[in-house]
C-alpha cells in the first residue's frame, strides 16, 4: 500500500504526526494522507496523493504544507517509486473542525 508507505516515510522525517484519518481529538498539528486515485499500466502503479497539513493557525499549517513538499519530492530515493511530482497545492481550511490546512497533491508512480 502506498498510503503506507508515505506514512511511514514522511512520519521519520517530520514533526508532526502522519496519520490514515483524522482522529477525534486531533493534535494541535498533524498530517493525512489520503490516496484520491489510482490505476496500472505496463507493470507500473499510479497513485494521486493528498496529504493534508493541519495546523493550530494558517502560519503552522502554511509551514507544515511547506515541509510536506520538500518531503514528498524527495520520495522517489526510496526504492520502489519512481517518480514524485507536485499536482498542485492549496489553502483548504476544515470548516467541520474549524482547523486550519493545507493540501497538497502528488502524482506518484511506483512498482
Amino acid at each position: 500500500m502506498i498510503e503506507q508507505t508515505v506514512m511511514d516515510y514522511l512520519s521519520a522525517l517530520l514533526d508532526a504526526p502522519v496519520l490514515p484519518e483524522v482522529p477525534p481529538s486531533p493534535p494541535a498539528r498533524f498530517c493525512v494522507v489520503e490516496k484520491t486515485g489510482g490505476g496500472r499500466s505496463e507493470g507500473l502503479y499510479h497513485a494521486t496523493l493528498a496529504v493534508q497539513s493541519y495546523g493550530p493557525d494558517l502560519p503552522g499549517a502554511m509551514r507544515l504544507n511547506e515541509a510536506v513538499k520538500d518531503a514528498m519530492l524527495a520520495l522517489d530515493e526510496l526504492d520502489g517509486i519512481c517518480r514524485v511530482e507536485l499536482n498542485t497545492d492549496y489553502r483548504f481550511t476544515d470548516p467541520s473542525l474549524k482547523r486550519r490546512r493545507y493540501q497538497a497533491v502528488f502524482d506518484v508512480v511506483y512498482y
